[in-house]
């Protein structure tokens, strides 16, 4: 049995298609990806993410973001608070032993749509570096979806 390393609950196995993780559920509501395992969830057109950033949790249940955590995973081990992306915006815990990461409640949630913001600040660069006119997007647009 797996301790949160937030509120110290028993974590719940869940599992939403092939993915397996392991939840405070009616507690702080964190999650505890395994290695690689976040990387399935980080974006929002991944669809197994939408039932995560719903975890059940108790609303009177506080953490303290301060304190040193431990991995639930790897005996003695502290994790290390990192960020996550490039943008720096989101922190997350992750276990230099086992390589996996820990989100606390909303943070899974802030990844996906700073993920998402990414995906669209590309595509807007893609349109601009080829200078790309009104009536020949709405050519493409028309050529991809059969709208008229």
């Amino acid at each position: 049995m797996m301790k949160c390393p937030a509120c110290f609950n028993t974590l719940s196995s869940v599992t939403i298609g092939r993915l397996t993780v392991d939840a405070c559920r009616s507690g702080c509501g964190g999650i505890w990806f395994d290695a690689f395992e976040l990387q399935q969830v980080d974006e929002p057109h991944e669809s197994t993410g939408e039932w995560l950033v719903q975890i059940e949790r108790d609303p009177r249940v506080r953490v303290d973001l301060s304190r040193k955590r431990a991995c639930p995973k790897c005996d003695g081990v502290k994790l290390m608070r990192r960020h996550f992306s490039a943008k720096r915006r989101v922190e997350v815990d992750e276990c230099p032993g086992c390589g996996g990461y820990w989100l606390d409640a909303g943070e899974l949630e802030k990844i996906r749509d700073e993920m998402g913001e990414t995906a669209r600040q590309k595509e807007a660069e893609a349109i601009s570096r080829f200078n790309l006119s009104g009536p020949v997007l709405r050519y493409i647009y028309q050529m991809r979806t059969g709208a008229r």
